[in-house]
């Protein structure tokens, strides 16, 4: 089997939600957002297997990478992920472009070549994986209380809240209205955004991130996502060191070396793999970094993009976490905040969208590859 052609298909008409959002993690400096895009790879073989994987490839990258894979045989993932990701930190051929999708591409074929789930090839542990519902705007305690009792009675289990208000003191009083709301029998998840670009909120210093990781350690959150940068590793490491909850992050990471520089310094409990963004670490990389952690007593939690290729990207991510243990890899992300962000605007690419049950669980997608299918007659409709 060989590669004869790479393409990029991307959205030309926009994908207009039903309600404008905000990112928590870019306020108070992003204008609300009504429309969303896509952009997929896909990787063509001269047997008429074609895979497929969320990424973007600028036409520059994409002629760069078709001089490198046409003609190459889809099946040898590690070497191709040896020689253009793990040597460049997933750069040497597309800049800071990822090829995480790349990758995770050339593994739907490998799945489709034999007919068998990814997860099933490198070693299947489960079938269904734990989620955490991340929520992804700014609301009032109150607000975050309703919304957090909703997602229990549908049977999520965990819940991560974000912080990047104004007033630390402001986010703290909705991390405790939903604890009070939820009482003891769900798990909540902080993310502090610290480790996000937004010029005009006023960043914490490791004092306030301190104080804030010891008042939610005392409401029992599970863990605290980026309190402080990614680069300051000894403050990190003191919040670890400080706190009996896990401290967690890594989603811009670059490489499969930093993340093990993370886990191994103490600076992190849990690392939050991406397959695609910040990591450009792909499938094959994600794995490793399982491994790691594994071997070091620690865990990692995917990271899931928003938007209209979360679909393929969560059954990615599944594929890898189905391979390892609960304890190693405990949650999967699945962002959700209706109206804007629901399974109708960020799963629509995919014929099956992945749902998660009573019991807190969503299914490893079946299907061969990476486990889902892309619906065709939908995505003409943004081409």
């Amino acid at each position: 089997m060989k590669i004869t052609d790479i393409k990029v298909v991307r959205n030309r008409k926009p994908v207009i939600l039903p309600e404008a959002w905000q990112p928590a993690w870019q306020m108070p400096d992003v204008e609300p957002r009504k429309t969303m895009g896509f952009s997929i790879i896909t990787i063509h073989t001269d047997e008429g297997i074609t895979g497929v994987g969320p990424g973007r490839l600028s036409e520059t990258n994409l002629e760069r990478l078709k001089g490198v894979l046409v003609g190459f045989d889809p099946l040898y993932v590690e070497a191709f992920w040896q020689n253009y990701i793990c040597q460049s930190g997933g750069r040497g051929i597309t800049g800071r472009e990822s090829l995480g999708g790349v990758d995770t591409a050339l593994w739907d074929i490998v799945g489709k070549t034999v007919g068998k789930p990814v997860y099933k090839l490198l070693g299947a542990y489960r079938d269904r994986v734990p989620v955490y519902i991340a929520t992804a705007q700014l609301h009032s305690p109150e607000e975050h209380a309703k919304e957090a009792v909703a997602f229990r009675e549908q049977g999520a289990r965990a819940i991560k809240l974000r912080l990047h208000r104004p007033n630390y003191k402001d986010d703290l009083a909705v991390v405790q209205a939903v604890r009070d709301a939820v009482g003891p029998d769900m798990n909540i998840m902080v993310d502090g955004n610290q480790n996000n670009w937004s010029p005009s909120y006023k960043h914490w210093p490791r004092r306030i991130a301190m104080w804030m990781a010891k008042k939610l350690d005392a409401l029992d959150v599970y863990y605290f996502e980026d309190p402080l940068p990614l680069r300051d590793l000894e403050g990190l490491k003191q919040l670890a060191n400080a706190v009996d909850m896990y401290i967690s992050g890594g989603e811009h990471a670059q490489d499969i070396f930093q993340f093990a520089s993370l886990l191994v310094s103490g600076a992190l409990d849990i690392v939050e793999t991406d397959i695609t963004i910040g990591s450009r670490i792909g499938m094959t990389g994600a794995k490793k970094v399982a491994h790691i952690a594994e071997a070091l007593g620690k865990r990692v939690v995917p990271h899931v993009t928003t938007g209209p290729n979360k679909g393929l990207h969560l059954a990615a991510s599944l594929q890898v976490a189905a391979t390892v243990p609960e304890w190693v890899c405990p949650y999967v992300e699945y962002i959700r905040e209706p109206p804007a962000l629901t399974v109708e605007t960020q799963q629509f690419l995919i014929k099956e969208p992945i749902l998660f049950g009573k019991d807190g669980c969503v299914p490893v997608p079946q299907k061969p590859g990476i486990g889902v299918e892309i619906n065709e007659e939908t995505l003409k409709k943004y081409l």
